[in-house]
Formats: C-alpha cells, sequence, structure tokens
C-alpha cells in the first residue's frame, strides 16, 4: 500500500460512515496529513462543512447541535485535555474520536471519565501520524529539527520528545502498512541508534502484540540514517522542478507561498502542487528546469485552442456545451496561471542570484575531484558582486566538506573571505558544520573515493561525460538504496538492532533520515521504484528540507552549543 492512499483510506472510513452534516476537528500536525491528500471540495462532498483546529474550539461557546463532530487528533496530553474540557460541555450533537496513534489506557480513562453527557459514539486509532507528501515520500514535519545535530554531551531536555516523535511517526508507518521491521541504523550516529533501539523496543517488546501480523515472508526494513552523512544535498542548488520550486520559493505540506516572492491577487497567493492534484505536475515533477519550459509552452498553447473553442459559440448548443465544460476550463486556466507563475519567479531568481554561475561550481564540488580549480572557482565567485550572501556561504561549505584535510591553509583563506565579503554570517559556522558532518563523522562514501567499486563508477562517469552540468549530482541516498539491492549494505555500517536479522532480500525498505529529506533524494526514491527491482523503497524524514531551512538547523545548534558549552 502507498503512503497517499494509505492515508486517504483512513479518511475515508471516518467520514463515510457518519451521515449528515459533519465538523472536522484537527490539531497543528494532523491538519497537514489530512490537507495533503484530501482537497477542500473532496471534503464537502463528504458533508463537511466545517474545518476547525482544537484549540480553536476550545475558545468558542456556540452551540451547533445540529452537526456532528468528528475528531482526529494526536493522542498527546494536550489534546486529551483540550478534549477533556470540551466533553464537559458539548456543543456538537455527536463526538467521534478518532486518533492518530496508540491510545494508552490512562488517555481512554479520562476520555471515559469525561463522557459524563454520553456524547462519544466512537474512539479508533486511525494510524495516519505522518505527512504523506507523495506516493514514496513522507515527512513529520517535527519542531525543533535542530535537535539531532547537538552534541551528545548536551542532551538537551527537549531532545527525549524529539525522538520520541519520529519514534511515533515510525510506528504509525508499519502498522498502516501491517507489518514489522527488522532495524538498522547507521553506525556513527548517536541519535539515529537511539532512535533504531526506542523503535525496536516500542515493537518487539512494549508492544510485540499489536506488531505481530503473523506474516511469515521477508521481514522489510526500517534504515535509520543521520542528515549528516550526506550534508551536501541539501546544500546544492536544484534544477529539476518540484525540488527547485522548494528550494526557491518553498513547498509546505504541497503548498506555495507566493506572497514572499511578488505581488499576486489574493486568490493567487497560494498554490496547491500535489502529484496527486495535478496531472501537469505527476508528469513533470521531476524534468529539469529547461524541459519544463517547453512542457509548459505546449500546455499554453493546448489551452488557447481551448479558449478559441470557446469564443466560437453561435448555437443553443454550444452554450450548453460550453456550460457543462465551464468548471475543467477554469480548472485549466488555473493550473496554467499556476506553473506559469512559478516558472516565471524561478526564472527571475536565476538571473538575479547568477545560480547558473554558482551552481555550475557547485555541482564541481559535489562531483569531481580538482582542488585548485575548485578553490579558484570558488574565490572567483567570492569576489563577484552579484553572488548573494547565502550563495557564498554554501559554496565555502560544499568547498569545506570536500577539501577539509587536503588544504588547510586555502580553507582558511575562504573563512576570511567569506566573512568580509558576508560579515552577518556568524563566525564558525562553515568550522560547526565540519565538526557535524566533517569527514570523520560521516558513515557511507560520500565522495566515492572510499570504495574500489565507487571509485571505478566515478571514473567511469568522468570518461563518459554528463548529459546535464547542473543535474549530474546524485545523492548518498543512491549509493544506500544501490547496495541494499544488491545485497551490499555493510553491517559494520549499518549494524542490526537486537537480534532480528533479514532473512534473504528485503522486499520492502522504509529509509528514515532524521534531520530532514530533500525532493532530491524523493525523485532518487520514485526513479529507483520506477525500475521494478523487486524492492519498494518509502522515504521518510524529519524534516523537509531545502539549504535555507539546513542552515537555519545549523546555526541553531551552533547557537546553543555555544552557549551549553562556551565553545563552537
Amino acid at each position: 500500500m502507498v503512503l497517499v492512499s494509505s492515508v486517504r483510506d483512513y479518511v475515508n472510513r471516518m467520514l463515510q460512515d457518519i451521515s449528515g452534516m459533519k465538523v472536522l476537528i484537527l490539531d497543528s500536525q494532523t491538519v497537514s496529513a489530512v490537507s495533503v491528500v484530501y482537497s477542500q471540495s473532496e471534503l464537502l462532498q463528504k458533508e463537511v462543512f466545517l474545518v476547525e483546529l482544537v484549540d480553536a474550539i476550545s475558545m468558542s461557546k456556540e452551540s451547533m447541535s445540529h452537526l456532528k463532530a468528528v475528531y482526529f487528533l494526536r493522542p498527546t496530553s494536550e489534546n486529551i485535555q483540550h478534549l477533556k474540557r470540551q466533553l464537559a460541555k458539548p456543543r456538537f450533537g455527536e463526538y467521534n474520536l478518532f486518533f492518530s496513534n496508540m491510545l494508552n489506557s490512562t488517555q481512554l480513562h479520562i476520555l471515559a471519565d469525561s463522557d459524563e453527557h454520553e456524547v462519544v459514539q466512537q474512539v479508533q486509532e486511525f494510524f495516519a501520524d505522518f505527512v504523506a507528501i507523495d506516493p514514496y515520500h513522507f515527512t513529520l514535519n517535527t519542531p525543533s529539527n535542530h535537535m539531532y545535530m547537538l552534541p551528545a554531551v548536551i542532551d538537551p531536555p527537549n531532545l527525549q520528545n524529539y525522538c520520541d516523535r519520529i519514534v511515533d511517526g515510525l510506528a504509525a508507518i508499519f502498522l498502516a502498512f501491517k507489518r514489522r521491521p527488522v532495524i538498522r541504523y547507521s553506525r556513527t550516529s548517536d541519535i539515529a541508534k537511539r532512535i533504531a533501539h526506542e523503535a525496536s523496543k516500542l515493537m518487539y517488546q512494549q508492544e510485540s502484540g499489536l506488531f505481530d501480523f503473523r506474516r511469515t515472508e521477508i521481514s522489510p526494513l526500517l534504515l535509520v540514517i543521520d542528515r549528516r552523512d550526506d550534508p551536501v544535498t541539501p546544500l546544492l542548488n536544484q534544477w529539476t522542478y518540484q525540488a527547485m520550486v522548494h528550494e526557491l520559493i518553498g513547498i509546505k505540506d504541497n503548498k506555495v507561498d507566493l506572497g514572499n516572492v511578488g505581488k499576486f491577487s489574493k486568490d493567487q497567493q497560494e498554490v496547491v502542487l500535489s502529484s496527486e492534484q495535478d496531472a501537469f505536475f505527476k508528469a513533470n515533477m521531476y524534468e529539469n528546469f529547461g524541459d519544463i519550459g517547453m512542457s509548459i509552452k505546449r500546455m499554453v498553447d493546448d489551452f488557447q485552442q481551448v479558449a478559441k473553442s470557446n469564443q466560437n459559440i453561435q448555437t443553443i448548443e454550444d452554450m450548453a456545451k460550453f456550460v457543462d465544460n465551464y468548471p475543467e476550463y477554469r480548472k485549466m486556466q488555473g493550473n496554467v496561471s499556476k506553473h506559469v507563475t512559478l516558472v516565471t519567479e524561478m526564472s527571475k531568481i536565476v538571473e538575479e542570484r547568477k545560480l547558473m554561475l554558482v551552481s555550475q561550481t557547485e555541482q564541481e564540488l559535489a562531483c569531481n575531484g580538482g582542488q585548485g580549480a575548485a578553490f579558484e572557482a570558488v574565490t572567483n565567485l567570492l569576489n563577484n558582486e552579484s553572488v548573494s550572501d547565502i550563495d557564498r556561504l554554501r559554496l565555502v561549505m560544499l568547498y569545506a566538506l570536500r577539501y577539509e584535510k587536503e588544504s588547510p591553509v586555502q580553507l582558511m583563506q575562504l573563512f576570511n573571505k567569506l566573512a568580509s565579503r558576508s560579515p552577518k554570517y556568524k563566525p564558525g559556522l562553515v568550522q560547526f558544520l565540519l565538526k557535524q558532518a566533517g569527514v570523520d563523522r560521516r558513515t557511507g562514501d560520500l565522495y566515492g573515493n572510499r570504495d574500489i567499486l565507487n571509485i571505478a563508477r566515478n571514473m567511469a562517469r568522468g570518461l563518459k561525460g554528463v548529459e546535464n552540468v547542473y543535474t549530474q549530482h546524485q545523492p548518498l541516498l543512491f549509493q544506500t538504496m544501490e547496495s541494499i539491492t544488491k545485497g551490499r549494505l555493510r553491517d559494520v555500517d549499518y549494524p542490526f538492532v537486537g537480534n532480528h536479522f533479514q532473512q534473504g532480500r528485503p522486499q520492502e525498505v522504509v529509509i528514515f533520515i532524521v534531520g530532514g529529506t530533500t525532493y532530491e533524494e524523493s525523485r532518487s526514491v520514485a526513479l529507483q521504484n520506477s525500475l521494478n527491482s523487486g524492492i519498494r523503497f518509502i522515504l521518510g524524514g524529519s524534516s523537509l528540507l531545502n539549504s535555507k531551512s539546513f542552515l537555519k538547523d545549523l546555526e541553531e545548534a551552533q547557537r546553543i552549543s555555544r552557549s551549553s558549552t562556551g565553545v563552537v
């Protein structure tokens, strides 16, 4: 079962058996889970006339006994308290309570004791405790995502909450799939190890009965890895459609806020980019920027043909046909306008920030050797007035990650130049990144220069040349999936938890990145799944990153580290 259809199925089951007018009450997390798989018009078809947040409902006193309340909440103590107060003075005709994860017995008792008016019709667990961005990609939108970067000595009080949220999300994924996985993790990451062990304890000890699905075939694999194993991917500019929109404008729960990039009318300020709801986007989300321009031109031409035929109304039959087709025509018009706007705005940003120039050097730093030429290219771009501060910082970081051991003197020169050209960045941020995600901290062969197979592959690629200089980079995740497919994922790098080992090659693999995923990685997963290798991969993460949010997490982790230890 694929993620989007799994959550849609849960929402359908919540709404279809309750007849009559309904109010759907969500919390700040479940609102994301529902909104990415269900449109407002679809909710209306299910007779949902009002959607509210649970904390906003708490403020209101107005009676609405004609409505049936459908609650879909995370089973947090805060939400249970909201329900306790709301059941004490019921405003709706009946209450149907659905939770996105496991309720404990204490919470059930509180709900039972609170239902003095006997308005609760049902209490159920529907395991949709994640945001299904795409069929094979989910995120948890975890607050305080910088937590994973904090050194172990600090152990902040919120770290347990961060780990608990991830374990809850992983539990929901496997409960939705009715599977119990074998679990592996990235050896060099303390937090990946902690999450893997806590997930194993939940699935094999605390809730072993719930996860005992009596399946005899090969167990799926859950691989927990750390964003710091591949800090390069979130630092790069992107040139495929979905990834590029997120990098340059930003996507949140499949919605794009255009309010920050230009002046648009209110109805155009927020647009939806969903592969489930937009056929053009589904067909082009992984295409590169040059090809997108051509595809949009074809779409505009098609629309103009339809618009022309609509102008030619001469008979009553023509008029009736136009009225019948009008909703489809409006939808097509909105879609054309949306994609033209996005590509136009991104083209402006690319030109303004000279991103084609910057990106060429980024890709060279990520994919090819040649330290002398790289130093010269980065120096020239640092001196270029058109290059923005954030692009200068990313270039120095990419150079530092690549050549941290090879050229300390030149690295120091770049640090000094960055400090003088872009003083807004706190000193030590690049050094903090190296401390967090430098070569000594990483699992895996990020630059393909440790493993003999990777060295051979890079040489072959160098001889063959690349089709597109801007999209030659492949995330480390690509290698990881290849290793799993070929049965070569090394136990020494990715140990198993407990004595639950894999018997044979898994058919389903969930790779979870603590610290967050990128759209470049979700594209790799979609392309890998399209090869029909016999293994289906699903990608998940604590957050959905672009370079801006990755750097923000890095800055916050550096700030906390400094105030806790008095050092960088």
